[in-house]
């Protein structure tokens, strides 16, 4: 079964609130998210990761006139978070992903801290819902 797992970061002023961070707690958090990822594809579970660019770099696209796009500017003032990473995991059970999420959300913070940010786990359809 594949899941998405999804991490979300306050909206704050578009940063993550990272440049606040003081640069070993940063180093720490970037090594423990690459320690993460190759922990999960020597498990043969890592589908994909990828970290975002913040909330200030995000476009808003809909469909126009005559198929055109009409791209709007982030962010979006009624988000309260934005979505700052994700990583796609193929694994056995339910209860896996949600442990892979558990270890995910105790990356180290300021002082080392868990930032213990919430890790929406959502099941990756592998078909149209069954009627």
């Amino acid at each position: 079964m594949k899941f998405m797992l999804m991490m979300n970061a306050p909206k704050g002023d578009g940063n993550w609130g990272v440049t606040n961070w003081a640069p070993q707690d940063f180093k720490a958090m970037v090594g423990f998210m690459k320690d993460f990822a190759k922990r999960l594809k020597e498990n043969g579970e890592l589908v994909g990761a990828e970290g975002l660019a913040a909330p200030a770099q995000a476009k808003l696209v809909r469909a126009g006139k005559n198929g055109v796009p009409e791209v709007t500017d982030g962010p979006f003032a009624e988000a309260k978070e934005f979505l700052a990473g994700y990583w796609i995991v193929d694994v056995d059970t339910p209860e896996r992903a949600y442990a892979i999420a558990g270890e995910a959300s105790a990356a180290p913070g300021p002082g080392g801290k868990p930032l213990n940010m919430a890790i929406e786990v959502r099941q990756v359809m592998s078909g149209p819902p069954e009627v």
